[in-house]
């Protein structure tokens, strides 16, 4: 197994527009409440009690996020995204919501990851990831051996990979990948279960943005085995 400080980088922009003073308001007030701790994470140590934890890796606005985390007020749901507007707009949402059960990460998804215990997460959500469209950009998507190594160790068996893209290079990237790996079973049996988005899987403003633009989604479920 690869180790995640070996392969961890982050690229592009860390902040885009300047925050309101409203939003920077909202961050000061909440954001040190609702981040993960340094140290080993355990779900107890994120809300007080032993319940199912779930992360998702670059939640951009943290739209689907928090639709989950409505749906389901006993799973704890762990958010990791490293542009600072869309933590802003998460934490209008956990605010709005007055959602307890999520604890945001403003930086890079493997450094949560590494300190969660092995087979401690059930669910894992990477939804409409930067392509990076170009060859030699390839070894900077997320879909690769070594991040995949670190999430495969940190979902149960049984547990639950999701990956959303309208992007068909990186879709023809992931089935590449995905299919090589033999720690995760494709679930879909039929077209329907990955060109229809499972009822359970709230849409996010880029697949919204994607069909707008009359791009195709695909919605990609695989099972630790």
């Amino acid at each position: 197994m690869n180790d995640p400080a070996t392969i961890r980088r982050l690229y592009g922009r860390r902040q885009g527009h300047k925050l309101r003073q409203g939003q920077a308001a909202l961050v000061e007030a909440m954001l040190p409440d609702v981040s993960v701790p340094e140290g080993p994470i355990h779900a107890r140590t994120l809300f007080g009690d032993e319940r199912p934890l779930e992360l998702e890796i670059g939640f951009g606005g943290g739209e689907h996020l928090a639709a989950q985390a409505a749906a389901r007020p006993d799973t704890g749901f762990i958010g990791c995204e490293p542009f600072l507007n869309g933590v802003v707009q998460a934490l209008g949402h956990l605010r709005d919501g007055a959602l307890a059960n999520v604890r945001l990460h403003m930086g890079d998804a493997l450094d949560v990851i590494e300190r969660l215990p092995d087979a401690g997460l059930e669910r894992v959500y990477l939804l409409h990831p930067d392509p990076w469209p170009k060859a030699r950009h390839a070894k900077r998507r997320m879909i690769n051996h070594g991040p995949l190594d670190a999430i495969a160790a940190k979902l149960r068996s049984g547990g639950e990979f999701r990956l959303g893209t309208d992007d068909p290079t990186y879709c023809a990237h992931a089935m590449m990948v995905m299919g090589q790996r033999h720690d995760f079973g494709w679930t879909a049996e039929t077209p329907r279960d990955w060109l229809q988005r499972p009822a359970d899987w709230p849409e996010t403003r880029y697949e919204r943005k994607a069909r707008r633009h009359g791009h195709e989604v695909w919605y990609f479920r695989y099972v630790r085995i």
